[in-house]
């Protein structure tokens, strides 16, 4: 099976523990379901009432010449609300996960596609996010936090963090990412055996990858 660009990312001493893509449906109706709708409707609402308000009393008239264009132009905002919802189906095909046992991938983007990976060491905490259609279609989504930055549930590609969003097995993935956090960067910290191949002052399974490549 040919790899994804993002799969071609690992490196070669890293181990794919998990990879997978959002929900298409949920992913789907929070782009519909945007801060922008409302914004959108109330704009649009307002705009086709005007046009038809000028229609019924003949207002439109010789003056259609230059009202068409200008209400096209004017209902921008609503264009633009259109425009990407439409997106979001691109923007779902190019958007996958990858967990390794050195750290979390994630590719994305609409027009230009954008590859980002996150080592665990850079990360300080991990929580659970479930929005109502996340709850609806019983899924979640597993949010890295570096350095106690806040969170934004689409801004996966956010230099605080990477999220992954509208999976099935969010809770399953919670516990394997916490898990190895928690174990790579207790072996980071431990001072006592200067890095060893193997952490003898902490339960972990971590091994390095020099000392992995000789076994």
């Amino acid at each position: 099976m040919q790899c994804s660009d993002l799969e071609l990312m690992v490196g070669k001493n890293e181990t794919i523990l998990w990879r997978g893509k959002p929900n298409k449906k949920c992913f789907l109706l929070e782009s519909v379901f945007n801060p922008l709708l409302p914004f959108a409707l109330i704009w649009a609402l307002i705009d086709f009432g005007v046009i038809f308000g000028m229609s019924i009393g003949g207002a439109m008239g010789g003056a259609s010449f230059f009202l068409i264009p200008f209400f096209l132009l004017h209902l921008m905002p609503v264009w633009l609300y259109i425009g990407g919802v439409f997106l979001a189906v691109k923007k779902y095909k190019n958007t996958e996960y990858i967990v390794t046992d050195r750290g979390i991938y994630v590719s994305g983007g609409t027009f230009s596609y954008t590859y980002e990976m996150k080592p665990f060491t850079d990360l300080s905490h991990i929580n659970i996010h479930r929005g109502i259609f996340d709850q609806w279609l019983g899924v979640g989504d597993v949010v890295s936090v570096c350095n106690h930055a806040g969170y934004n549930s689409h801004d996966s590609h956010s230099s605080h963090g990477l999220t992954i969003c509208d999976i099935a097995d969010y809770r399953e993935v919670f516990a394997m990412v916490k898990q190895l956090q928690t174990d790579i960067y207790a072996d980071t910290q431990y001072p006592n055996d200067l890095r060893p191949a193997q952490n003898h002052g902490y339960q972990t399974q971590y091994v390095n990858p020099g000392e992995r490549g000789r076994q």
